[in-house]
């Protein structure tokens, strides 16, 4: 596959995860996927994925992502994003705090025969558990 059919597999994977086609975002996974930085607890393959999007889904029912940058070399896309999303539901042992709040996240994905093989992920945790409240934030000067 050329890199921009690479980069429009990653763009059609974020359109169906914003639209909660999750079931259809799936067949996009070679059965071999391998999540090299799984969310802790889950699972590295397809129910990991599975898993994670669904937990999300339920504390967070109006996540949205939106591209803010996207590279392709070879087999690889590095995706750059945003979210914005509301805390509505228990995450990950926290109950729901109502708060608005932004993430970011830098995705690299390895693509073979035009499914996902491969993923690893940098995500901004800190800055998420502070705008949630779970952790302090850094004093301003």
């Amino acid at each position: 596959m050329s890199t921009d059919q690479n980069k429009a597999l990653v763009q059609n994977f974020e359109e169906l995860i914003n639209s909660r086609n999750l079931e259809t975002a799936l067949t996009l996974f070679s059965p071999d996927y391998v999540d090299h930085t799984p969310a802790i607890g889950l699972p590295s393959g397809i129910e990991g994925v599975r898993a994670f999007h669904s937990m999300m889904f339920a504390a967070f029912p109006d996540r949205r992502v939106t591209s803010s940058e996207m590279i392709a070399e070879g087999d690889k896309v590095v995706h750059r994003l945003r979210g914005e999303l509301t805390h509505k539901g228990a995450f990950m042992g926290m109950p729901p705090t109502g708060k608005h709040i932004t993430w970011s996240c830098i995705d690299i994905w390895r693509i073979a025969n035009g499914k996902f093989v491969e993923h690893w992920v940098e995500a901004d945790m800190l800055g998420m558990m502070q705008q949630l409240g779970v952790l302090p934030s850094m004093a301003t000067h």
